[in-house]
C-alpha cells in the first residue's frame, strides 16, 4: 500500500489524470488482504495497480504494529465527493459502472448536485470477470465512446479489482476507481457506518447486523484469516511490507 494522506491521495489521482496515461486505483481493506492470499489474479490486480490505500482502520493499526504506518483510513466512499468536486474544478468526467440498476443513476444525480462534475454515463451490466470476447466488448464499448476521464467501478472485491486490472490498457487514458459499494451508500439505498464506529474499527459489525445473511461468511469465517496473515508478514524483511 502506499503510505499518503488523504489529500495526497486526492494529489495522487491527479497526477494520474494529469499525466494522461491512465491508471487504477483500489482501497484495500482486510477483505481484500484474505481473499488476495488465496486468488492470484486479485494479487495481479494489486501488485499492478497505480495507488492503493487502505479502506480499513484494522489495516491502518496492522501497518503500525509491522512497523510502516499508514497516516490514515482512506474508503473508497470518502474519495468519491472529493475526486468528483476536482475533477469538476478542471471540466473533467466520470462514468459510473456497476451497483444495482438504478443505482448507478441516482448516485450519479447526488454526485453531481453535489460537485458539479459532468458524468457521461452509467451502466449496471451483468458482468462475468471470465466473460468471452463478446460480453467484454458489450461492456467497453459504451465507456469507450464517450471517453471519460474517471470510471467509478462499483462491482465489488474481488470482481472490481480484477476486472479493473484486465481492461485499463483498453479504456487508457481513463483512470479507473474500484469504489465497492460507494454507489449504494451515496444513492441512499445502504446506509453507512456513522464515522466513530468507523473510526473504532466496528464498521464490520455494523455492516453485519444491517446484512447478516450476506456478510455473516465473510466477516465471521473468512476475515479472521487475516490475523495470520498478519502474523506471517511480521517475519517478513520490513523493507518488503509498504511501497
Amino acid at each position: 500500500m502506499d503510505v499518503l494522506s488523504f489529500a495526497g491521495a486526492l494529489d495522487a489521482i491527479d497526477r494520474l489524470l494529469d499525466e494522461g496515461g491512465g491508471g487504477t486505483v483500489f482501497t484495500p481493506n482486510v477483505d481484500h488482504v484474505v481473499i488476495s492470499d488465496r486468488d492470484p489474479r486479485l494479487r495481479d490486480a494489486y501488485q499492478s495497480a497505480s495507488l492503493a490505500v487502505p479502506d480499513g482502520q484494522w489495516l491502518v493499526w496492522a501497518s503500525r504494529l509491522l512497523g510502516t504506518p499508514l497516516p490514515e483510513k482512506i474508503s473508497g466512499s470518502d474519495l468519491v465527493v472529493p475526486v468528483a468536486r476536482r475533477a469538476a474544478a478542471r471540466r473533467r468526467t466520470m462514468y459510473l459502472l456497476g451497483a444495482p440498476p438504478g443505482v448507478a443513476e441516482e448516485a450519479g444525480r447526488r454526485i453531481t448536485a453535489a460537485t458539479g462534475v459532468r458524468i457521461v454515463g452509467c451502466s449496471s451490466p451483468a458482468l462475468a470477470v471470465d466473460g468471452n470476447a463478446d460480453d467484454r466488448e458489450r461492456v467497453l464499448r459504451p465507456i469507450q465512446d464517450v471517453r471519460p476521464d474517471i470510471v467509478l467501478v462499483a462491482l465489488g472485491a474481488p470482481k472490481q479489482e480484477i476486472w479493473i486490472h484486465r481492461n485499463a490498457s483498453a479504456l487508457r487514458p481513463s483512470v479507473l476507481l474500484g469504489v465497492g459499494a460507494s454507489l449504494d451508500f451515496i444513492a441512499g439505498r445502504v446506509r453507512r457506518a456513522p464515522r466513530w464506529i468507523s473510526r473504532a474499527g466496528l464498521e464490520w459489525l455494523f455492516r453485519l447486523v444491517l446484512e447478516p445473511r450476506r456478510l455473516a461468511r465473510r466477516y465471521l469465517l473468512n476475515d479472521p484469516k487475516f490475523l495470520a496473515i498478519l502474523l506471517r508478514t511480521l517475519r517478513e524483511p520490513r523493507e518488503s511490507r509498504v511501497r
